[in-house]
């Protein structure tokens, strides 16, 4: 899960969140996608992972980067 980190895509960017910026990154495991949402810590140079979870094809395109309109 967390070679989700270094080597995802982030498709979505949340510069403003408090009390640290986050991201969401889109990786791979076992042909599964994930997405997890980690914030950073730049002042310790600490990464904090937020959540974790499997996209649904129900709200999210095939590439798993778009969100679906609803």
């Amino acid at each position: 899960m967390l070679a989700v980190l270094p080597g995802g895509e982030a498709i979505a960017e949340y510069p403003g969140d408090e009390p640290y910026p986050s991201r969401m990154p889109l990786g791979w495991m076992g042909g599964r996608p994930l997405h997890l949402v980690a914030a950073y810590d730049a002042e310790t140079a600490t990464c904090i992972v937020v959540t974790a979870y499997e996209p649904s094809a129900s709200f999210w395109a095939a590439d798993f980067k778009t969100r679906r309109a609803v």
